[in-house]
């Protein structure tokens, strides 16, 4: 009988709606997971082309190229000039008469040399000075320079600059304006690839500003991240997986890791603002101290992932090692440690990526300091990319909204490295069992 009720039709009929209906939902499930990524693709596909669109120009710098005649007169009246001449000579004059001179401009008239030289950056002088530096005996001679253009010139030179506006509220007045026009069609004035952005320091003036102190910056805090952070985190998760006992103790010390892992990276900065800038005296701004406030932050990262990739070796290869006479310590650090090497790479890469994009922490040791000069040791004030990124982003001329975005995809281009660097390794030593 039962049998029979099975194979009636109207069993069939309902046996094939509820499998129509379990496809159609395997279909909607499967629908929606698609829905799902596209509309996060949209979204970064929408974040990274708007980075892109603001910040490849930060990549190109409009600069004059002029022959500058450096007058003898001008580094006093030794001969040759001391290094103090050299130092002090007035190497705005020489660069508004080169400027003056290709423009046509001429210097009787106050006002157009007034305007003129506002076309010129304030950096200018430093090329000039650098340059006699590097060779003395170029004085008395003209040597032809490419000087940075002022950054009214430089957002004119990539179309981010409106002519309609009424004059009177405009950064370039007309006569700039045809001047600058008339050394754009001269070939005085182009677009160069934008080294300063690499090399320059911090800078009230966008033209000159650079990300080159907040690199050293970040590569000086993450070499004590490496050197701090990584011993102690792999020790600490060796020993926690191999030799410690399991007791309330050990089981308390695993729940705090784990919690430190979700705690705000403000927190951290909070800790190294009590600890090492009041309690221990290191200097405010330094390297060091926010490479202390990062290992800090990055250490339960690496103990987690060191931990996972230890627990992942097969019990058969310590059995083994103890089998044929290894110590404990021996077959943890001639069979185990190695095998774990892909997974404690990947932690430490990954630890060190999240590390270098942090701002929070280093806010609150005070890293937003104006620095200009090169840190030549982690004791000096220095910044970091993120810092240096939040800082332009506070700025209010046109020209840092383009370095703001340049200097991410900056930061974007080394977590993509380090984030590629930690896929590659470990496939290239990741081992199935």
């Amino acid at each position: 009988m039962a049998t029979e009720a099975l194979d009636s039709p109207r069993s069939k009929q309902a046996m094939k709606a509820r499998i129509a209906r379990r496809y159609a939902a395997e279909r909607r499930f499967r629908a929606y997971g698609v829905a799902a990524i596209l509309f996060g693709l949209t979204f970064l596909v929408a974040l990274f082309s708007t980075i892109m669109v603001r910040g490849y120009s930060a990549f190109l710098q409009s600069a004059f190229t002029l022959d500058v005649h450096l007058d003898p007169s001008a580094f006093g009246s030794t001969t040759p000039p001391s290094e103090t001449d050299i130092r002090m000579a007035d190497y705005t004059k020489l660069a508004n008469r080169a400027l003056f001179q290709a423009l046509g401009v001429d210097p009787a008239n106050k006002a157009d040399a007034r305007a003129a030289s506002q076309l010129l950056s304030q950096n200018a002088d430093v090329q000039i000075r650098k340059t006699v530096e590097a060779d003395p005996t170029v004085i008395g001679k003209s040597v032809q320079l490419s000087l940075l253009a002022h950054g009214n010139v430089d957002t004119l030179m990539k179309g981010h600059f409106d002519r309609s506006v009424p004059e009177n509220r405009r950064q370039l007045s007309d006569k700039q304006l045809g001047w600058l026009d008339k050394a754009a069609e001269a070939g005085l004035l182009g677009k160069h690839f934008n080294t300063g952005l690499f090399t320059y320091g911090a800078s009230s003036k966008p033209e000159s500003a650079g990300v080159g102190v907040a690199l050293v910056g970040s590569l000086y805090m993450m070499a004590i991240v490496l050197l701090i952070a990584v011993p102690l985190g792999v020790a600490a998760a060796v020993y926690l997986e191999e030799f410690a006992p399991k007791n309330l103790l050990t089981d308390t010390i695993e729940v705090n890791i784990n919690n430190l892992a979700a705690v705000p990276s403000i927190v951290f900065g909070l800790l190294g603002l009590a600890i090492f800038i009041n309690f221990m005296g290191i200097p405010r701004s330094a390297a060091l101290v926010g490479g202390l406030v990062l290992a800090l932050m990055t250490l339960p990262t690496i103990i987690i992932a060191t931990r996972a990739a230890v627990a992942a070796v097969p019990p058969s290869i310590r059995e083994a090692a103890l089998g044929v006479g290894a110590s404990k310590m021996q077959s943890i650090t001639h069979h185990v440690l190695p095998l774990a090497v892909p997974g404690i790479l990947t932690g430490t890469i990954i630890g060190l990526a999240k590390a270098l994009g942090e701002t929070a922490p280093l806010l609150m040791i005070g890293m937003v300091a104006f620095v200009v000069d090169f840190p030549t040791t982690p004791l000096d004030s220095a910044t970091a990319l993120p810092v240096q990124i939040y800082m332009w982003a506070t700025a209010a001329e046109r020209g840092f909204v383009e370095r703001t975005a340049g200097a991410t995809l900056i930061l974007l281009a080394f977590l993509v490295c380090m984030n590629v660097t930690a896929v590659i390794l470990r496939r290239r030593y990741e081992r199935r069992w």
